[in-house]
């Protein structure tokens, strides 16, 4: 599933490309979407912007109409040029909006809907959302709030849960957890405030430092970010995340990888650094 980091970069590169221009052209196989379309279409409005909120991406039509989307583990947004070959096959668009300039396709999109601005204050996915690291109004005190409610919960699956706080995804958790030194089993309830702050912190510095003009789409890399305590031997790439097995980058130890939470997703850690 993409990251925050992810949906930040698609929703800024498409906005930069279709906001403030007409919509000439929607193509979509999703029912739902081209009834919408027949009763009040698509084309001749304008695209006003294009946001992400945590996974969610948000595209705003004149008129009050959004679209929302969740890519959740395969979807993606492609932005070509009109009569460009598309990189993917045809059989995997789900939605398309053609500008005289740009063609945003969607492939493989599991989750997409149109939505007023009025129903897009009342849906459930987006109510429920926590704090998104990424939004400049970040509440790290809300979002602590919501961690204590997961009481004993391992520390590692709590931030996985967007209704926790919106945005981090299987790499940051990894990445997150290790720059600050906390073990991913370790209860939620037994890190004091002032360590949830630490890992909020640093889980937001680690998805702005991936947003960045100069980061490209898909590339992560930590040079800005170092663990709050020991030597660094790193250059580029990833302190843990997908490192099973190779010495750790700061004390040599192998890499632990294991299948946690009740999503069975998997998890890297240094059991030397990260102390249960």
């Amino acid at each position: 599933m993409p990251e925050g980091d992810a949906l930040f970069r698609t929703a800024r590169t498409l906005d930069r490309a279709l906001a403030g221009r007409t919509v000439t052209r929607f193509e979509t196989v999703l029912p739902a979407l081209a009834r919408v379309h027949e009763d009040t279409p698509v084309t001749g409005r304008t695209v006003e912007s294009v946001a992400s909120a945590g996974k969610h991406l948000l595209l705003r039509l004149s008129g009050g109409l959004v679209l929302r989307s969740h890519l959740r583990m395969n979807g993606s947004w492609h932005l070509y040029r009109p009569g460009e070959r598309w990189r993917r096959p045809r059989a995997a668009m789900r939605v398309v909006f053609g500008t005289p300039e740009f063609e945003a396709v969607g492939f493989d999109v599991p989750v997409a809907e149109f939505l007023t601005e009025r129903d897009l204050v009342r849906q459930r996915d987006l109510r429920a959302l926590g704090p998104d690291l990424l939004a400049p109004s970040f509440d790290a005190d809300q979002a602590i709030a919501r961690i204590r409610e997961r009481g004993e919960e391992p520390i590692e699956s709590v931030l996985l849960g967007q209704r926790v706080v919106a945005g981090i995804g299987n790499i940051f958790k990894s990445e997150t957890l290790f720059v600050c030194r906390i073990h991913p089993l370790a209860p939620a309830s037994s890190l004091s405030d002032d360590r949830l702050r630490e890992l909020l912190s640093a889980a937001r510095r680690l998805l702005q430092a991936n947003v960045r003009a100069d980061s490209g789409p898909g590339i992560v890399t930590y040079r800005s970010l170092r663990p709050t305590t020991g030597p660094a031997k790193f250059s580029d790439g990833h302190w843990v995340y997908g490192r099973a097995g190779r010495p750790c980058r700061t004390c040599g130890t192998p890499i632990v990888r294991a299948k946690t939470g009740p999503h069975t997703r998997t998890t890297y850690w240094c059991p030397q650094c990260q102390i249960a």
